[in-house]
C-alpha cells in the first residue's frame, strides 16, 4: 500500500486550518452563519494556496448533517467523512484542463437539473477554469447566472487575467494570496514534529524560502528530503537536496563587486568555476543576497526575518556601497543568459565587470577626426576697437586679401606686393584689453563650431564612406551622397544640412532617414547633435514654372 503524500494528509479539514487566508475563512464563517451562502464562487491565487481544499471545506461545511450548514464542519458525520474521502455522489470535482470543449459543458448542464441525492447541496468544484474554451465558457454563463435550486459552482483558476468578464460578475471572488516565509515555516514545523522529523530550524527555513510561497511545493520537498535522509535533517543535506550551493563566497563576490574590485571579483568567480560548482544556481543565489543587500540599504529590511547575526553582516557589506550601485549590480546579473552554453562564465564575467565600472571615470572614446585643438589659454589680443568691429573689421580684410590676387596678375606684382604687406597685422602688435570681460555662456559653448562645420564640409564624403556597416546599407546614406547635399552650420548641438533639391530634403526629414543622419554625424563631431534641414531655392525656370502650375518633383536624377 503506498504512503499518503503529505499535500494531501495535511490538507486543511475546517476554515480554521486555513493558513494564510484569514479573510477568505472569515467571510466564509460570516456566510455560513448568516445562511447567505452564493450560487456561485472564483477563487483566484497562486498554485498551492488552498483554493481547491476551501472548496472542499465549503462543501462539507453546506452539507454538513450536525451543524445543519450554519458554521464549520464537524468531519465526522458520514457527510463530511464521505467528502473528504472523495466518494461523495453530490460533490463533483472537474479538471477544466481535460474538459476544455463545449461538450463537455453541455454535459454539466444536463446534469446539473437533477436534485442531490443525499446531501442538501450538489457542489461543482471546476480546477483551473480558465482553461475553458470561449464557446465553453459562454455555455457556462446562464447556468451560472440562474442555476437550479441546491446547486452550488465553485471555479478554481491560477490565471484569473485569462477568465472571462462575464464569467467573474456572476460570482463571488475571493483572492488567495501567496504564502508568507512563517507562515510557511510554522505549517512545516507542524507536520516534522507531528511525522517524527528532527529537522534544523535554518534547514526549515530554507525549505519554506524554496517553496515559493506554495504548501503544496513546501511539503512535497519536506517529504522528498526526509525520504532520502531519514528523521535526522541537517542544513547541508538540505542544501544538497537542493541544489543549492550555500558557499561564503556568494558573499565575498558581492562585496568585490559593490567595492568595484574587479581584480578579486575574477579571481573569486573563478575559483568557484574550478570548482565545479552549477554557476546558474550560483547565480540565482548571488541575486538573492544582493536583494537583501537592496532591501537593507532601502530601509525596508522588515520583510527578511533575518536574525541580529545576519542583519549586521549585510548592514556591514550595504555601508561601502548604495542604492544605484546595488540596483546595477542586479541588473547585469539579471540578464544573463545561460541557454546557449551552461557552462561558459564568460557572461558571468561579463556582468561582472559591467557592474563594477564606474560610468564617472570611465574614458570618453571620440573620434580621431573629431578632436578639436584646445582653445588658447592666454588673454585674447584685440584692437582698441569694440570686438564686433573688429570681427567685422577682420572679414573685410580677409575678403579683401582673397581678390587682390587677380588683381596683382593684371596691375603686376609691383602694386600687389604693399597691398598685401599693408593688410597682415601682427597679432602681437595690438593692443590688449587689461582686464577683459569673460565670455558669455553661449560663446563657451560655440568654441571651436568654425573648425568642427569647416571638417564636415571638408570631409563629408569620407564620413559616409567610413559610416558603420548597419548604417551603409541605409537609404539616407546613398541620398546623402548626392549631388547638392551639404553641411552648413553647426550651433551648439544642431548642425543644418542644406539640399538642391527639396526631394532629397523631404526624404532626409522621413523618421528613420533622420535618424541615421544625425547618428553619422554624432559619431564624427562626437557628441549627440540633432539635425535641421533646409533646401535651396529652385533655379531651373521651367521648374519653377511648374511649380507655380501645381506640380511636384517625385525623383531627381543627376547628370
Amino acid at each position: 500500500m503506498t504512503c499518503q503524500v503529505f499535500y494531501r494528509k495535511w490538507r486543511p479539514q475546517t476554515l480554521a486550518d486555513l493558513v494564510g487566508q484569514e479573510h477568505v475563512a472569515h467571510t466564509l464563517k460570516n456566510a455560513l452563519s448568516s445562511g447567505r451562502i452564493a450560487q456561485a464562487y472564483l477563487f483566484c491565487g497562486p498554485r498551492g494556496t488552498g483554493k481547491t481544499s476551501t472548496g472542499r471545506i465549503l462543501a462539507k461545511a453546506v452539507n454538513c448533517t450536525t451543524n445543519q450548514g450554519k458554521g464549520e464542519p464537524c468531519n465526522t458525520c458520514p457527510m463530511c467523512l464521505s467528502i473528504t474521502e472523495g466518494s461523495s455522489m453530490d460533490v463533483i470535482e472537474i479538471d477544466a484542463a481535460s474538459n476544455t470543449g463545449v461538450d463537455d459543458i453541455r454535459e454539466l448542464k444536463e446534469k446539473v437539473q437533477y436534485a442531490p441525492a443525499l446531501a442538501n447541496y450538489k457542489v461543482y468544484i471546476i480546477d483551473e477554469v480558465h482553461m475553458l474554451s470561449n464557446s465553453a465558457s459562454n455555455a457556462l454563463l446562464k447556468t451560472l447566472e440562474e442555476p437550479p435550486p441546491r446547486v452550488i459552482f465553485i471555479l478554481a483558476t491560477t490565471e484569473i487575467h485569462k477568465v472571462l468578464p462575464t464569467i467573474m460578475s456572476r460570482c463571488q471572488r475571493f483572492d488567495f494570496h501567496r504564502v508568507s516565509l512563517s507562515d510557511m515555516s510554522r505549517k512545516l514545523e507542524k507536520i516534522s514534529q507531528a511525522e517524527g522529523i528532527n529537522i534544523e530550524p535554518e534547514a526549515l527555513k530554507l525549505i519554506a524560502r524554496s517553496a515559493g510561497g506554495s504548501f503544496r511545493d513546501g511539503e512535497n520537498l519536506l517529504q522528498q528530503i526526509a525520504t532520502t535522509y531519514g528523521t535526522e535533517i541537517s542544513l547541508p543535506q538540505v542544501q544538497a537536496a537542493l541544489g543549492i550551493s550555500g558557499d561564503e563566497r556568494i558573499k565575498t563576490l558581492a562585496e568585490n563587486i559593490l567595492k568595484k574590485d574587479i581584480k578579486n571579483g575574477l579571481q573569486t568567480l573563478n575559483a568557484v568555476v574550478a570548482d565545479g560548482i552549477d554557476l546558474k544556481q550560483f547565480r540565482r543565489e548571488l541575486l538573492d543576497y544582493l536583494r537583501q543587500i537592496m532591501l537593507l540599504n532601502s530601509g525596508a529590511e522588515g520583510s527578511l526575518e533575518l536574525t541580529a547575526d545576519e542583519k549586521k553582516a549585510l548592514q556591514k557589506v550595504s555601508a561601502i556601497t548604495n542604492l544605484e550601485g546595488i540596483t546595477k549590480a542586479i541588473k547585469a546579473f539579471s540578464q544573463l543568459d545561460f541557454s546557449s552554453d551552461t557552462a561558459s562564465s564568460l557572461s558571468f564575467e561579463l556582468a561582472l565587470v559591467d557592474a563594477s565600472l564606474n560610468p564617472d571615470t570611465a574614458p570618453a572614446t571620440i573620434p580621431p577626426q573629431a578632436k578639436l585643438p584646445a582653445p588658447k589659454t592666454e588673454k585674447p589680443a584685440v584692437s582698441n576697437e569694440p570686438p564686433q568691429k573688429e570681427a567685422k573689421a577682420e572679414i573685410q580684410d580677409k575678403t579683401k586679401n582673397a581678390s587682390e590676387p587677380a588683381a596683382a596678375s593684371r596691375t603686376g606684382a609691383k602694386e600687389s606686393a604693399p597691398k598685401l604687406t599693408r593688410t597682415a597685422i601682427p597679432v602681437e602688435e595690438k593692443p590688449k584689453y587689461t582686464a577683459p570681460a569673460p565670455p558669455k555662456e553661449e560663446e563657451k559653448v560655440l568654441i571651436g563650431a568654425g573648425d568642427v562645420i569647416e571638417q564636415l564640409k571638408v570631409s563629408w564624403k569620407n564620413i559616409l564612406d567610413q559610416a558603420p556597416d548597419n548604417l551603409k546599407r541605409s537609404a539616407a546614406v546613398a541620398i546623402l551622397r548626392s549631388a547638392g547635399v551639404r553641411p552648413v552650420s553647426i550651433e551648439k548641438n544642431v548642425v543644418t544640412l542644406s539640399f538642391k533639391y527639396k526631394y532629397h530634403k523631404d526624404k532626409i526629414e522621413e523618421l528613420e532617414n533622420r535618424k541615421v543622419t544625425a547618428e553619422i554625424i554624432s559619431n564624427f563631431v562626437g557628441r549627440t547633435c540633432t539635425l535641421v534641414c533646409i533646401s535651396e531655392a529652385e533655379t531651373n525656370h521651367l521648374v519653377k514654372e511648374a511649380q507655380k502650375l501645381g506640380a511636384q518633383i517625385i525623383s531627381v536624377e543627376e547628370k
